[in-house]
């Protein structure tokens, strides 16, 4: 899952290269006994966790194999592509590939020291994508940050706010109101030697560690920080050391399709690619591994609608991939897409089956979905309800590869099982799981492995899927 929002990055569309196979699906897939099936309750039984998890332990091979990680861009994504199409051919899909080219960033190594405290990448700093490199030594210049937070903080978003900067120094900062690109921008305007941005404080959710991107490079190191880093460095000799690398690398898009009797086309997505950090194996081994087994279990059933199963690069930069084939998809093809299904991290190790809220019934965040989004919603409440289990709703707020399509006014729809957000008790009393701990702590960290899942919570939602995707198709 990003965590950056949708529209950030430009990308071009630079090859697409089409394998059609044989016309005859594959006789069977796992645990369909050698029959297509004919109705959702009969997928289900095709789709087992057993066959989930085994795609899951495949991209857990291909990240050992590829420096602990699946990141687009790198050797790690490509073999990911190369085991997704190979799957989705031996079960009879008809398998595209689309390249296009991003704006890749990688960190080589970073450090943030004050007064003796070195302080932990990835848990109390991370480099922001698109920094500059560089190793400074200076103090931490507050710029007008609300200590305690009041509400949006502006720090950084005007020039003004630098009036008698002192030059080659490091700029402390804090997030709201505008992008961190400006707000770093603007320091180095001002003469700043670094920039710090602390994260704003006025939630729990906005009190943690601040992972974020500048858009686009900027020559100065930049580094978000916990809020807590704001007392804690304001006024110190603080030195910040970041190696990195910016430049034009190139990801594919898996597109796997099987025909329906109409002209309708529903899709079903995923993104394939980990952060450079670790192996992905929850975020998003779990939803693309889902979302291949129903790819195979359905490849020889009929349905109404044509069903393209996706799998999309450089989520994590800025849902490079989704974006890239949503700007290009010509009207008339885009007009045929009935409705699109994301399934980003279901299977959280402290999971609550969250459901994204297309008719903004929670009344939190963003508004309701395109029409159709709330039809999409209830199936899946649907399910869970007829099932007994526990779920709740999660903003729309375009965090995932679905941002987009509901863009493009297609109707969208899918399940969340949490990410870097802490569980409430109240949570913890409904749903299970442990109250204070993060849904998924090993979130974006070499941690995420094939251990970092709830293995039940993961049954369950494959079953989710399946069930959905059946149902919208029919």
């Amino acid at each position: 899952m990003s965590v950056r929002g949708w529209a950030i990055a430009v990308t071009t569309v630079v090859g697409l290269a089409a394998s059609v196979v044989a016309t005859t699906a594959a006789s069977s897939a796992p645990g369909c006994e050698g029959a297509a099936p004919a109705d959702a309750a009969a997928l289900l039984e095709c789709v087992t966790v057993d066959t989930v998890r085994a795609h899951q332990r495949a991209l857990q091979d291909v990240a050992d194999a590829n420096g602990g990680n699946r990141a687009s861009g790198t050797p790690g994504y490509d073999a990911s592509v190369e085991y997704v199409v190979r799957t989705a051919r031996e079960a009879g899909l008809t398998v595209t590939t689309e390249a296009l080219e991003f704006p890749f960033f990688e960190v080589e190594s970073e450090s943030l020291e004050s007064d003796g405290t070195e302080y932990v990448a990835g848990t109390d700093f991370a480099t922001m994508s698109f920094s500059g490199s560089g190793d400074v030594t200076g103090t931490a210049v507050p710029v007008d940050l609300q200590v305690p937070p009041r509400g949006s903080s502006t720090s950084g978003c005007e020039p003004v706010d630098f009036a008698d900067f002192p030059d080659g120094e490091i700029a402390l900062l804090q997030r709201g109101t505008c992008p961190f690109g400006v707000k770093a921008a603007n320091a180095l305007d001002a003469g700043a030697a670094a920039a710090i941005v602390v994260n704003s404080g006025e939630t729990p959710e906005n009190s943690g560690l601040l992972q974020a991107t500048l858009g686009e490079p900027v020559d100065l190191p930049v580094v978000g920080a916990t809020a807590a880093l704001a007392d804690a460095l304001a006024g110190a000799t603080v030195s910040l050391a970041t190696t990195s690398q910016s430049g034009t690398r190139t990801t594919t898009n898996v597109l796997a399709e099987k025909p329906g009797t109409g002209d309708e086309v529903l899709m079903v997505g995923a993104h394939l690619d980990s952060v450079p950090e670790g192996p992905g194996i929850n975020d998003n081994g779990s939803g693309s591994a889902a979302v291949l087994a129903v790819a195979q279990a359905m490849a020889g059933a009929e349905t109404a609608r044509t069903v393209r199963f996706a799998w999309w690069g450089a989520e994590e930069l800025g849902l490079v991939g989704a974006t890239s084939y949503v700007t290009n998809l010509p009207e008339p093809e885009r007009a045929r897409i009935s409705a699109y299904l994301n399934f980003d991290m279901v299977g959280s190790p402290n999971a609550v089956r969250f459901v994204y809220d297309g008719d903004d019934s929670d009344a939190v965040g963003a508004p309701a979905g395109p029409e159709g989004s709330a039809a999409i919603e209830d199936v899946f409440e649907e399910f869970y309800d007829d099932r007994g289990l526990t779920h709740e709703g999660t903003d729309f707020n375009g965090r995932s590869d679905y941002g987009p399509f509901i863009a493009a006014g297609i109707p969208a729809g899918g399940l969340f099982t949490g990410a870097e957000g802490v569980k409430t008790p109240e949570q913890a009393q409904r749903h299970g799981g442990t109250a204070g701990e993060a849904y998924d702590p090993c979130y974006h960290a070499a941690c995420d492995t094939f251990d970092n899942v709830d293995t039940a919570v993961l049954d369950q939602n494959a079953d989710a899927v399946a069930y959905a995707t059946y149902t919208l198709a029919s």
